[in-house]
């Protein structure tokens, strides 16, 4: 398979095949949520500030449709899995999403004031496992109808109860990431799984087609803004200047043709999902086309590698900077320690194990799901 290259287990010689290119765009993914989480004030200006903006809801979203496409590698991605096998492989899915429930739970008591996705995964990853065993074309279908019907669904609910404060209508509703419109990323990651990307011509159509949902998403929300006259921000692209308040006069009218992240649009969601495609599709067409490239950025990869722990890591440190009172500002200087560190950290730890120490754990956990008959 040309995603596919061979990862040498340093510790008996053994050969790993790996999804070398999903691994490179979740490594770009953990970096981008670090560069939002770390990184210089988009409001700086500049190219800086102008990619700092970019990295501002794209990696969470490419992270999500990532976590859909991962749901099935453990669920049967050509097939689904039957049997034992498949009752296992369900129960693998909802020990993982628990996992993240808790884990997502004690990170968010850190307080890091970073807002943290895991728990809002373990749902989505809950909301989602029924799915399984559709096909491409039925889960396309249905990441696009949820994507269409979902937002209206949660404008609703948030007209009805805005200010409810339970904790499950916080993850599924009224949160930074809610499950209820975050769904279609992953249904959309599962949809993508389940295709046949053995070939350059599948990676050409995969990044053809994010192209057109990008374009769809981004573009329907500029041209819609300009018909109202509502050109003045940024709201087709970027979610810096803060005009998501409520109060704001102009939000009801602004809110239903914003394509920023995490506007929790349908246009949002269309086109961050576009974006995500077309940078998986990347991904995969650039480690095909050059094979040394691997070697360049196998930090990355190794990082991609072992997310999860990459993830935790970095919330941890953060934590960690600020009890001992020599966290800075967010800064280039800071962001690149941070990378750097971690992926010196993953580089190494590949050298001896051939998971990342969280993904170990995770995997002994999940591994209880064995006992299911």
């Amino acid at each position: 398979m040309v995603m596919k290259a061979p990862v040498a287990d340093a510790r008996n010689g053994s050969v790993v095949d790996r999804l070398v290119g999903i691994d490179l765009a979740r490594g770009l993914a953990v970096f981008g949520m670090y560069a939002a989480h770390l990184g210089p004030d988009p409001g700086e200006g500049g190219l800086v500030g102008f990619l700092m903006e970019l990295t501002h809801g794209r990696p969470s979203a490419l992270f999500a449709v990532l976590a859909g496409f991962s749901i099935l590698l453990i669920t049967g991605r050509k097939a689904p899995k039957s049997g034992i096998a498949g009752r296992q492989a369900i129960a693998r899915v909802a020990i993982r999403a628990l996992v993240l429930l808790a884990l997502g739970s004690i990170l968010g008591c850190l307080g890091t004031q970073v807002e943290v996705i895991l728990e809002y995964y373990g749902i989505c990853f809950l909301l989602v496992l029924p799915l399984h065993r559709l096909s491409a074309y039925q889960l396309g279908l249905i990441a696009a109808a949820t994507a269409l019907v979902l937002p209206q669904v949660r404008s609703s609910l948030l007209s009805v109860a805005p200010n409810l404060l339970d904790p499950v209508f916080n993850l599924m509703v009224n949160g930074y990431y809610p499950a209820v419109t975050w769904v279609p990323f992953l249904i959309a990651g599962m949809a993508i799984a389940r295709l046949n990307l053995n070939t350059l011509a599948a990676h050409w159509r995969l990044g053809l087609a994010g192209v057109g949902l990008a374009v769809l998403g981004h573009g329907g929300s500029l041209l819609a803004l300009s018909s109202r006259a509502l050109t003045e921000t940024s709201l087709w692209w970027s979610d810096v200047d803060g005009a998501f308040e409520p109060s704001k006069s102009s939000f009801i009218v602004k809110s239903s043709w914003i394509a920023a992240p995490h506007s929790e649009t349908t246009l949002s969601i269309v086109g961050s999902t576009g974006c995500a495609m077309i940078i998986l599709a990347a991904c995969m067409l650039a480690v095909d086309a050059l094979p040394r490239l691997r070697k360049l950025v196998w930090p990355i990869i190794a990082v991609g590698s072992m997310s999860l722990t990459a993830y935790v890591l970095h919330i941890a440190g953060i934590a960690y900077l600020m009890k001992i009172n020599i966290f800075k500002d967010e800064s280039l200087s800071t962001l690149f320690g941070f990378v750097v560190v971690i992926s010196t950290f993953a580089v190494l730890w590949l050298r001896v194990f051939q998971r990342g120490p969280m993904e170990v754990l995770m995997g002994r956990v999940a591994d209880l799901a064995r006992h299911i008959r």
